[in-house]
């Protein structure tokens, strides 16, 4: 029991960004706040993984990070000082399903009927969500969580396609120091000075960087070695859920029935996607978690059975 209870502190950690971001760090600085949450996490992964990239590593992590880290946490502070919490959660949790767009134009790999039946029940979730909304909702906000999704799942492709005998802690590391780095120099030469930050702030910050990302991540990764991945993608439910709880319960934001609704069907199609299965990896299966778990092999020297989960 203890092993799904610490991979549920990763999504946990992950959907909480979202009202962090919105409700208590400053929103005219999206690239100074990216490169606060990046690089400090990056830091701190490293030490744990104290390996550097050798060969075509290095401009490897600089695409990845680029991808996964950097222009995608931009994008996603952005869309988190845009838009609604709950909005901005439920938006993102379609990833999966871009995932598989993705696999298929990189990968070759056909999505089952399955994965387009959950497609289909989350695009009318997503309608339901953004075109039933009390308020008007500001349109660069879901094109940056739209760009992010898009952004990030080429990366997690790409992150599959090159996967070797890295452990994924340390190639982790590798991207969120380069998305860092990318997003710091961005922004002294974009916004210039850093802005002026709180005390508040500075914890808000603080956790985002630390909790939300560096312990997330980890207890994240120690789920896909510790558990089916399929089981660990069902645990991934609770980044959105914990981002529309907070906004609503938290954050006093009000949805529609139909909103409602319409997060509900988004979960619904993830659950198509990820709840059957989990005894044995599915083929076409397009998560880059699930692939994962289908190149499983044994580790030399650490006994029979022993896993790398890279």
């Amino acid at each position: 029991m203890r092993w799904p209870l610490l991979t549920a502190v990763g999504p946990i950690a992950f959907g909480s960004t979202y009202f962090v971001t919105h409700h208590h760090l400053p929103a005219d600085a999206p690239l100074w706040g990216s490169a606060i949450r990046a690089l400090p996490a990056g830091i701190a992964l490293l030490l744990i993984a104290r390996r550097m990239p050798r060969g075509a590593w290095w401009w490897r992590s600089a695409v990845l990070g680029t991808l996964n880290m950097g222009v995608f946490f931009c994008l996603v502070y952005v869309a988190a000082q845009l838009l609604p919490s709950s909005v901005a959660a439920s938006l993102m949790s379609l990833s999966p399903l871009v995932i598989a767009a993705a696999a298929w134009a990189l990968l070759h790999q056909r999505p089952t009927a399955r994965i387009l039946l959950g497609a289909v029940v989350g695009a009318a979730g997503v309608l339901l969500i953004v075109g039933t909304s009390t308020g008007a909702l500001d349109g660069w906000g879901i094109a940056a969580s739209v760009a992010s999704m898009v952004l990030s799942s080429i990366g997690a492709v790409l992150t599959t396609r090159w996967r070797d005998d890295t452990p994924v802690l340390t190639v982790t590391a590798w991207q969120l120091v380069v998305g860092g780095i990318e997003l710091l120099l961005a922004a002294a030469l974009i916004d210039g000075a850093p802005p002026a930050v709180t005390a508040g702030e500075a914890v808000a910050f603080a956790y985002v960087s630390l909790v939300a990302t560096a312990l997330g991540f980890v207890c994240w990764f120690t789920g896909f070695r510790h558990l089916p991945a399929g089981a660990v993608g069902v645990i991934g439910l609770l980044n959105p859920v914990t981002g529309v709880a907070l906004g609503v319960v938290i954050g006093g934001e009000i949805l529609t029935p139909l909103q409602l609704l319409g997060i509900a069907l988004v979960l619904v199609s993830i659950l198509i996607v990820n709840a059957p299965g989990l005894s044995r990896p599915e083929r076409g299966y397009p998560d880059a978690v699930r692939w994962q778990q289908r190149f499983r092999r044994p580790r030399p020297g650490h006994g029979r059975g022993a896993l790398d989960v890279r």
